[in-house]
C-alpha cells in the first residue's frame, strides 16, 4: 500500500506515469508497506505466461527475498527510479522517506534493491546517475543504502506514520527495540533474493558468505 498523500500523474511518453506527493512527506515517513493484498508470482507461476505477459509482469513487479515476482495492488507499481532517489525499501517490509518530500514532488526509488535479474538502461535525469542497473547493484552499494536509511529511520517515530496501521505487529517490535538499540538494525542485504537450487528434492539456499 502506497502513502495516502500521493497521486498518478502522466509525464511523458518516454517515461509513462509517475507519483507525486499532494502534501509534504517527512523524512522519516514510510512511503510503501507491503500488505496483504499484493499480487505474488512465483518463478514457476511466471514461466507458465507468455513472453508478452512476462514482459508486463516485469514492468510492473520487484522480485522479493523468496524469489517471487510483487505486483502492486495500487499506484505503487509507478513509481520510478532514480539515482538520487527519496524513498528507499528497508528490510522491514516497507519504504522509508530518505528525506523531505515537497508537495508536488515525484516520489521515486532505487531499483537496485529490487533484485532485477538482467541490464535496465535507466531514464535518470540526476547528476549521479549509473546509467544501468545490473545485476551487481545490490552488492556494491547494499551498504550505501544501509547508511542512508539508518540516518532517517531515526525519524521514524518523530513523523506521523499513515500506514503504519498495515505493518506487521512482529515488525513494530523490531523498530521499537530499534530505537534504544541501534545496533539491532536489519540490512537492506535481508532482501537480496538468495538463488535457490533443489537437491533430493529439497529447496536448498545459497546463502551471503561472512
Amino acid at each position: 500500500m502506497v502513502h495516502p498523500k500521493t497521486e498518478l500523474k502522466f509525464i511523458s511518453e518516454e517515461v509513462g506515469y509517475g507519483l507525486f506527493a499532494t502534501e509534504d512527506i517527512p523524512e522519516g515517513t514510510i512511503t510503501y508497506v507491503k500488505d496483504g493484498l499484493e499480487i505474488v508470482i512465483s518463478e514457476e507461476k511466471f514461466q507458465e505466461h507468455t513472453p508478452e505477459m512476462q514482459a508486463v509482469i516485469e514492468k510492473y513487479s520487484y522480485i522479493d527475498e523468496n524469489g517471487d515476482r510483487i505486483i502492486s495492488w495500487d499506484f505503487a507499481k509507478y513509481v520510478n527510479h532514480c539515482c538520487d532517489c527519496n524513498t528507499m525499501s528497508t528490510g522491514y517490509g516497507f519504504e522509508i522517506a530518505i528525506k523531505d518530500i515537497k508537495k508536488g514532488d515525484q516520489i521515486t526509488d532505487e531499483y537496485g534493491l529490487f533484485n532485477i535479474d538482467h541490464e535496465m538502461d535507466l531514464i535518470c535525469e540526476s547528476s549521479c546517475c549509473r546509467s544501468k542497473i545490473t545485476k551487481d547493484d545490490f552488492e556494491k552499494y547494499y551498504m550505501v543504502w544501509d547508511e542512508k536509511i539508518k540516518k532517517s529511520i531515526q525519524k521514524f517515530y518523530s513523523v506521523q506514520q499513515p500506514l503504519l496501521g498495515f505493518v506487521e505487529n512482529s515488525t513494530k517490535t523490531d523498530l521499537d527495540i530499534l530505537r534504544t538499540n541501534p545496533e539491532t538494525y536489519k540490512s537492506v542485504y535481508a532482501l537480496k533474493y538468495q538463488k535457490a537450487k533443489h537437491v533430493n528434492g529439497k529447496k536448498s539456499v545459497f546463502m551471503k558468505a561472512s
